[in-house]
């Protein structure tokens, strides 16, 4: 089983897919999230890209540590996995969690990032704009989902919780994520970013709402935004099909 043993003793688990001499794109996933999340993308970014997807520590099958992080120990976990991949520079895309991770390594490791994909999340700080919890008082689980999707659904939705449900987040390692989210404000340096940009963002995101992709884009320079119309935090599991021609449309301008 691949992994990656960091300096601190942090077992980090990764998996590749598609040919090992096509261009490298890296999957950052969300918090609480794994591998398996990207399983309705992975297939069609594989055909073309060197797909390489892990857990952040804390996640699926990564080890979890409780000691004080934040997002720059994620940071520094992903320079660590491309330089032992050699797979620098790497297209780089990162949802939720992820894209707040993604942010920062474009930002403190310009030269690891090829092109940069930030898909449902925000520049954290006093900036971001946030839901009400109320809002999501259906359960947060649901929450993850368009308005209305489950209902239209429930066998897709069955299936998320059941895959989801084979590698739980430990409390510890949600609760260390959660301190690393907060800790996050990229607001302030986001022009600083110079790899080349795809907001992507589900116009129905009821998590992190979509005038955080606005925000986003028209703080990094030269940013392009898709906007998938319906979808929800979960963008990726509704619309798989879409999501990914916008990520390949992106990408394949920058080889």
């Amino acid at each position: 089983m691949p992994e990656l043993r960091r300096p601190d003793g942090c077992r980090l688990h990764f998996e590749t897919y598609g040919d090992r001499g096509a261009a490298p794109i890296v999957l950052l996933e969300g918090m609480g999230g794994d591998i398996p999340g990207w399983r309705r993308s992975i297939p069609r970014l594989s055909a073309e890209f060197f797909v390489v997807a892990y857990d952040f520590r804390g996640n699926g099958m990564s080890d979890a540590p409780d000691e004080p992080m934040t997002a720059a120990t994620f940071v520094e976990d992903t320079v660590d996995l491309l330089d032992h991949l050699d797979i620098v520079p790497a297209h780089i895309y990162g949802q939720s969690f992820g894209g707040m991770v993604a942010q920062e390594l474009a930002l403190a490791h310009p030269e690891v990032v090829r092109t940069l994909v930030l898909a449902c999340t925000h520049c954290g700080g006093s900036h971001a704009i946030r839901r009400e919890t109320a809002e999501q008082a259906e359960g947060l689980h649901l929450a993850l989902y368009a308005t209305g999707f489950a209902e239209r659904h429930p066998e897709h939705v069955t299936e998320d919780l059941e895959v989801g449900s084979r590698n739980p987040q430990r409390p510890q390692a949600g609760r260390r994520q959660w301190e690393a989210m907060l800790g996050f404000d990229s607001y302030d340096r986001l022009p600083g970013i110079v790899a080349p940009t795809l907001v992507l963002h589900g116009t129905d995101d009821r998590l992190v709402p979509v005038e955080n992709a606005f925000r986003l884009a028209a703080r990094i320079p030269r940013a392009e935004l898709v906007l998938l119309r319906g979808a929800g935090h979960l963008y990726h599991s509704e619309q798989p099909e879409a999501a990914d021609t916008a990520v390949l449309r992106f990408i394949r301008r920058y080889p």
